[in-house]
């Protein structure tokens, strides 16, 4: 009925265990200099995914303006298309990452038929040492419901349609993802907002868990859009688990409706303890603009997390991205998380220059510094103590590292910034 590669995963979860050690062992030799003598961030590795790579599935972008080509792509899409990663975890061995697409293209209206899947990436990183500088797209979970626990009509809810409980990105909008210590997957959605609980293969486990504080958003299927106490695309963008699974946290993308005219820099913070369901509002965390966004957390220990607060420029107008490490549990004298900035993503150094040549003519925010164009950088992962890996959300077929003319769909950008003394 549809591609179950990725099913073959038994191990994943031991795997993943086992690599845990490993990276704790490494952490004692990261805080030392580079070979330039620095002591602070660097642009170690750099891996380029190219926008129109397609995988199988039938044609993609039936309701994304099939009638004229955007930036190259034209729609509908071959197959399916392997692009816009909002979330990375480790894969089943040393060097391959689960690495997760979003709902597609943006909305439940033109995603239809954008099947909702994470794929198992080997990056090729680029680096002073070698490297090709690419990356290898594999098997793939594909995320789906055929027990109905969605709670509303999916997309493929006839038990007569062929691809019946495949999820697409008109049922959920998957924004982050973290693996349980039993393999199980926790997924961030922005249509609810809900957390989504699936086994380590793809099927859905349980209904979707509401947020707390009437929290629901716009697309949310059970709500009147003009009840909504979260705006758009604002929910659960950034999602982390604790190192012993216990517990998953969540900095809002933006501010609650209700908080904006009061605060409108003010994110809020949530603890689900996944053995209870319970919810516990944290600090709340402070952005340095109203309009940025928080756009990934990941755990650093059992306190600390690492969050990526950026503008929403692209390109050249890329300016504001940084890589902050927060505790929740220390406030400042505005009573939000103590936050320290770790990395500027807009100007990385680059002394090595991993980041050159250019892929195509017209690439822009290469060399030293590097610059991080694409619009959307919302994935982090702690690779070690002193080492992050971020993805691109390219938001496919936008432009960003390449702005024209003439205008190339933006590539999925994978980077390693070692970061000593996290």
């Amino acid at each position: 009925m549809f591609s179950t590669r990725a099913l073959g995963i038994a191990g994943t979860a031991a795997a993943f265990l086992a690599l845990t050690p490993a990276l704790a062992a490494n952490a004692g030799s990261d805080h030392e200099l580079d070979d330039h003598g620095r002591d602070g961030p660097v642009l170690e590795g750099r891996a380029v995914l190219a926008a129109q790579t397609y995988v199988d599935g039938p044609p993609s972008g039936l309701f994304f303006k099939p009638q004229s080509p955007i930036n190259g792509v034209t729609f509908p899409t071959p197959s399916q298309p392997a692009i816009g990663y909002s979330g990375i975890v480790d894969g089943r061995s040393p060097g391959e990452y689960l690495a997760m697409p979003d709902n597609g293209y943006g909305n439940k209206l033109n995603s239809f038929d954008f099947e909702l899947r994470a794929y198992y990436i080997t990056p090729d990183f680029k680096t002073a040492k070698g490297g090709t500088g690419g990356v290898t797209v594999g098997d793939y979970v594909a995320f789906r419901d055929p027990n109905n626990q969605a709670g509303f009509d999916i997309v493929h809810k006839d038990p007569a349609d062929p691809r019946h409980g495949l999820l697409t990105g008109a049922d959920f909008d998957p924004e982050s993802i973290q693996r349980g210590p039993n393999g199980d997957l926790w997924l961030g959605d922005e249509f609810g907002p809900w957390i989504l609980h699936f086994s380590a293969d793809g099927v859905l486990l349980e209904p979707p868990i509401d947020m707390p504080d009437g929290l629901v958003s716009p697309a949310n299927p059970h709500i009147d859009p003009t009840k909504a106490t979260v705006a758009g695309s604002r929910g659960l963008e950034g999602m982390a688990i604790s190192p012993n699974g216990e517990t998953l946290t969540f900095i809002l993308e933006g501010a609650v409706l209700a908080d904006a005219p009061v605060d409108a820099f003010s994110r809020r913070i949530y603890q689900y303890d996944i053995a209870t369901g319970e919810f516990t509002r944290l600090a709340d965390y402070r952005t340095e603009v109203a309009g940025h966004f928080v756009s990934d957390v990941q755990a650093l220990d059992n306190h600390r997390l690492v969050v990526i607060e950026r503008d929403g420029g692209r390109g050249l107008t890329a300016n504001f991205r940084n890589v902050y490490v927060v505790d929740p549990n220390k406030t400042g004298a505005d009573g939000a998380a103590v936050k320290t900035l770790v990395v500027e993503l807009a100007a990385i150094p680059d002394p090595d220059l991993v980041s050159l040549p250019a892929k195509n003519t017209g690439d822009v925010g290469l060399g030293d510094p590097f610059r991080v164009t694409c619009e959307s950088i919302e994935a982090v992962h702690v690779i070690s103590h002193a080492r992050l890996l971020f993805g691109c959300d390219n938001n496919f077929p936008n432009t960003g590292r390449n702005p024209g003319p003439p205008f190339i769909a933006d590539d999925s950008e994978f980077i390693v910034v070692k970061v000593p003394g996290l």
